[in-house]
């Protein structure tokens, strides 16, 4: 028996095992709801319970079909709205087009921006996300966004499953990582080392090279740390780069697995120890194919922050030393 305001928490298609985790850590059911689609493409949703005056959080990601997996979003948050749900959050572990966050060139459009847009014409009031390829995203809402960090969960791991870490060197793949990897140095008591990208000016379809590493990695654990991997070519320069420059062991760790575009097989062939990706995107048929590849659970993290804000209480501890003392969960 529910009483009002309760936590009511619904999900779409896009990863039904990260929400049902959510909630039985939670101790909540999840609301039975249908989303699938009738036979020209359009999304059908029904919700089979009632939300009225309850606090609805609805747990979609943006996986490998994206577009679906938002419009189902969309459609969710609009059916939730219009069956007078108190309030609705909505919880996006990876955020669609995170990367078109910018007009980096002529007639380039903010996608960002307008998924944005969408989420709050649709009904959303509140957004719970995890590691924004840009933080300025945070800024194209007019509603509260939480921006959860994965950082925790890789310091922890980091610290209890890789040996020789207190001898590593943190290394960003490129200089749009600097800042995500000073501070991980700098909670480790580590140093940090940059690479830096260059595209061969020869040819327009010519792939990036790595043109210089900055910092020392010779004969010391190499822990590649980025926010995203999907084609895979970063991370295959990256490692070759730090083998010819003598780092005894790589390891790459990596918040959203995409791997949408990579041969998964492949990376088991690549000069690393490990792929440590979080679940925020499903991972078991990615495992199926790579030994090398390690799943983080993030679900602690986001039941406790779907916890906070219903109670209305702060977040802010799950950005620092409470996710790294809740243990980390290898799936």
């Amino acid at each position: 028996m529910y009483h009002n305001n309760s936590i009511r928490i619904l999900t779409g298609n896009s990863h039904p095992e990260l929400a049902q985790s959510v909630t039985e850590r939670l101790n909540v059911p999840l609301v039975p709801c249908t989303v699938k689609k009738f036979s020209n493409g359009e999304t059908n949703v029904k919700i089979s319970e009632s939300v009225r005056d309850e606090d609805v959080f609805i747990i979609q990601s943006g996986c490998s079909d994206v577009n679906d997996n938002l419009m189902e979003l969309l459609i969710l948050i609009s059916a939730c709205k219009t069956a007078s749900a108190r309030r609705i959050t909505a919880v996006i572990p990876c955020f669609p087009y995170a990367r078109m966050d910018k007009k980096d060139k002529s007639r380039a459009p903010i996608t960002a921006k307008l998924v944005a847009n969408m989420l709050v014409v649709a009904g959303c009031d509140h957004v719970i996300t995890m590691d924004l390829h840009a933080s300025q995203i945070q800024g194209f809402f007019d509603i509260p966004v939480d921006n959860l960090w994965s950082e925790p969960l890789i310091i922890g791991y980091i610290k209890r499953q890789i040996p020789g870490w207190e001898n590593s060197i943190i290394v960003s793949p490129d200089a749009g990582g600097a800042k995500r990897v000073t501070a991980i140095a700098d909670k480790l008591g580590v140093e940090f080392a940059l690479i830096h990208r260059k595209k061969d000016g020869k040819s327009l379809t010519a792939p990036d090279r790595m043109e210089l590493l900055v910092g020392d990695v010779k004969d010391k654990v190499a822990l590649l740390v980025d926010d995203m991997i999907d084609s895979g070519t970063t991370l295959t320069l990256a490692a070759r780069t730090l083998q010819e420059k003598g780092a005894k062991a790589i390891y790459a760790l990596i918040s959203h697995g995409l791997l949408s575009e990579t041969n998964v097989s492949l990376i088991d062939e690549l000069p690393i120890v490990q792929l440590v990706v979080t679940n925020t995107i499903p991972q078991t048929q990615h495992q199926a194919l790579c030994k090398k590849l390690v799943t983080i659970d993030v679900s602690p993290i986001i039941a406790e922050s779907i916890r906070r804000t219903h109670n209305g209480e702060s977040i802010s501890l799950l950005f620092g030393e409470w996710a790294e003392t809740t243990g980390v969960e290898v799936l």
